[in-house]
């Protein structure tokens, strides 16, 4: 028995001494250093209009009025860009599913862009992994740049530079790829005419 104790003791103590390290000390500490390194980001990079937390930065909202650009599909379960059912539709590119769910897509999007010249980018009937992506290609921001602009009485070529000047280059110019936040490219159009993103969609 005393044999046990001293085996058991040391155990239960490391135990909780690493549990209490790594389950409360280091996430305090991160969060702390977080807060005071980069609150914005910590908090989930939010965006506020007229004082009212619109959306984050980092995921997606579902914009379909013509007025505004369009974000990928997405997947997820019951609504799009659902946070809480983060995921992809995990069909192969062989499943027939898919395939008729793209060309659904790209009909549709022909039919609301007759203007857009040349094919419809790739993001544009894919959605991605996580259902959540709050970015489009560049490309696929301009491609969608006359409906804007017919839609809203704008010329095509102010909205065109709107687009470019919203364009975020690969960071340190090679990680990743160049990407159009199109929750901050809507806000910036509705800036333009004095409008407000949240009233419609």
């Amino acid at each position: 028995m005393n044999e046990l104790k001293s085996v058991l003791r040391p155990a239960l103590v490391s135990f909780a001494l690493l549990a209490t390290l790594t389950g409360l000390v280091f996430p305090l500490a991160l969060t702390g250093i977080a807060q005071v390194a980069m609150p914005w980001q910590a908090n989930g990079s939010l965006i506020k209009q007229d004082g009212k937390i619109i959306g984050s930065r980092l995921i997606g909202q579902d914009f379909s009025d013509p007025r505004y650009f369009w974000g990928r599909p997405s997947a997820t379960a019951t609504l799009p860009y659902n946070g809480v059912a983060s995921g992809g539709s995990n069909l192969g590119p062989s499943n027939p599913v898919l395939v008729e769910t793209v060309q659904a897509r790209l009909a549709a999007l022909r039919a609301a862009n007759p203007d857009a010249k040349g094919p419809v980018p790739m993001d544009m009937v894919t959605a991605s992994a996580s259902g959540l992506d709050p970015d489009i290609s560049p490309e696929a921001a301009q491609w969608q740049a006359p409906r804007v602009a017919k839609a809203r009485g704008l010329p095509l070529a102010q909205v065109v530079t709107l687009v470019r000047a919203h364009t975020e280059q690969p960071m340190l110019g090679v990680l990743g790829a160049p990407r159009v936040n199109v929750l901050e490219l809507n806000l910036a159009l509705d800036r333009l005419a004095g409008q407000s993103t949240s009233g419609s969609r």
